[in-house]
């Protein structure tokens, strides 16, 4: 018999990090729960609330950071705000998109530098983001969403295609070309519709994910100071 060269098509999941599947499965889980909620699948006349004690009781803001700083702090009930709060979505498009773009980058970048190194991004991203809206933003103005450790995981995308473009000889500037496009739907939405202070998380989550990436690529940052020798 001849062998049978017909291999059995792949799963498309097979090359996503189970971390970063397990991540978008969170977010949609979480969303879906609120919406079954609302609709009165589950929860009963208590379930409408869900989502607003949620927000209480894991989102974020400046509020938690001067506690932290000022009062000493330190309980578990506030530090894991730090993290929880980008779980806690507020709107289904935002879910979507935000799923989207976890499950999209975090591919890439379980590619180039492995499932672990993307938690630790998306993680320390989240955190790095909600400290310096903390310090920026005073009150209760809250801090909710994905798209701070998002931002974050476009910093590591931009890092990594930032050194593939120097490999390759072309200009590395056009790495930045996906985060100026963000940004100035951004800055367009915020114009038409009003905007609030969450982008000072999500670009201090971008910065915070390409400066972190420096250090977990391919050679660390040994490599990226090699490589600044070799062009000087």
């Amino acid at each position: 018999m001849e062998p049978d060269d017909h291999q059995p098509p792949q799963s498309p999941f097979n090359a996503i990090p189970l971390v970063v599947i397990a991540l978008t499965l969170l977010i949609l889980g979480i969303e879906a729960v609120f919406q079954m909620a609302n609709a009165g699948l589950i929860g009963g006349p208590r379930g409408v609330g869900w989502r607003l004690a949620a927000v209480e009781e894991f989102g974020f803001s400046g509020a938690v950071m001067d506690r932290v700083l000022e009062r000493g702090d330190y309980s578990f009930d506030l530090l894991k705000r730090f993290v929880t709060y980008a779980f806690i979505n507020v709107q289904l498009t935002q879910v979507a998109f935000a799923a989207g773009l976890t499950l999209a980058l975090g591919k890439f970048a379980g590619e180039y530098y492995g499932g672990t190194k993307v938690l630790l991004i998306y993680l320390l991203t989240a955190v790095f983001g909600a400290v310096i809206y903390g310090l920026a933003v005073e009150g209760r103005v809250p801090l909710l969403g994905s798209f701070t450790p998002v931002y974050g995981l476009i910093g590591a995308y931009t890092y990594a295609l930032w050194l593939r473009l120097g490999e390759a000889g072309e200009k590395q500037i056009y790495a930045f070309r996906l985060i100026g496009f963000l940004l100035g739907l951004q800055l367009l939405f915020g114009l038409l519709f009003g905007s609030g202070q969450q982008w000072i998380a999500e670009l201090s989550g971008f910065a915070a994910g390409f400066c972190i990436s420096v250090i977990l690529a391919p050679g660390g940052w040994e490599g990226m100071l090699q490589r600044l020798r070799q062009r000087s």
